[in-house]
């Protein structure tokens, strides 16, 4: 099976020896997504509401790049630096994934890169 490498200037640029995302027959596997601005490099906000936002904007970006969208995600995982900004990025994260939302694991980590308070992957049909 050939494999795509996915890479756009919309979300992020990979600060490490991975790809924004990978093709893999009719699937997208992306790697996990900052709240990064992709014009400064930068995370997004100091809380955990506009971190969220510009994470799932970034995905977004990225899995049109792979020609997918949000609405083909079909398994998320969120990483949190702390588990109580849970309820906080789930009434954002519910606000692109409103109707048949994919399945989700979501998980308290140590730090993140960059400081981030989250990180986010996914997995898409195309």
């Amino acid at each position: 099976m050939d494999r795509i490498i996915v890479s756009t200037q919309k979300a992020p640029p990979a600060i490490g020896p991975y790809s924004q995302a990978v093709i893999a027959g009719d699937l997208v596997f992306t790697a996990g997504v900052l709240p990064v601005d992709p014009e400064s490099g930068q995370v997004v906000g100091e809380d955990i509401t506009e971190q969220t936002g510009q994470a799932i904007s970034n995905l977004e970006s990225i899995l049109e790049a792979a020609g997918s969208s949000l609405y083909q995600v079909v398994k998320t995982t969120v990483f949190l630096a702390d588990m109580g900004n849970f309820a906080a990025m789930n009434a954002v994260y519910e606000e692109f994934f409103a109707s048949n939302p994919p399945a989700r694991s979501t998980v308290e980590v140590g730090p993140l890169a960059k400081g981030a308070l989250l990180q986010i992957d996914a997995i898409a049909v195309r």
